[in-house]
């Protein structure tokens, strides 16, 4: 988190690594301000991040809880505002994007992001929870 505040999370951000950001939130039972690193992706305009296979981590209980965030970027800050992705077509789509800039990591669940079909994708990460993130307004 240092490296991001320093400006130098472009030096870990990288196609090699994957495509990282530090997401800062509020705990939700405590209060107090929790910082995150997951991979992510640029869609349109807002920004999409997935919380792992099935689980349910702290950073996404909090998210839920509390959905005014801060995400720290390789190019800088911004504030935003957090919803968890329904639609499942759209949440598959930001998986795909957010796995293909992963760098090594890219093929963690036994696929090829790069290759497979819609369909397949849609049913494979179909309880894995996506998040998307929304400039917010001043």
């Amino acid at each position: 988190m240092p490296a991001f505040q320093r400006n130098l999370g472009k030096y870990i951000s990288n196609p090699i690594i994957g495509n990282i950001m530090v997401i800062k939130t509020r705990g939700r039972k405590t209060g107090k301000t929790r910082f995150t690193p997951v991979y992510h992706a640029l869609i349109g305009e807002s920004i999409y991040c997935y919380q792992g296979k099935h689980l349910k981590g702290q950073w996404y209980l909090n998210v839920l809880a509390n959905p005014d965030v801060e995400v720290l970027l390789p190019s800088g800050t911004l504030k935003g505002i957090a919803e968890e992705v329904s639609d499942p077509k759209e949440a598959a789509y930001a998986i795909r994007q957010i796995l293909k800039s992963s760098g090594v990591w890219a093929f963690l669940y036994g696929f090829n992001p790069f290759t497979i079909e819609d369909a397949v994708l849609e049913k494979k990460v179909q309880k894995m929870p996506v998040i998307r993130i929304k400039r917010a307004i001043k």
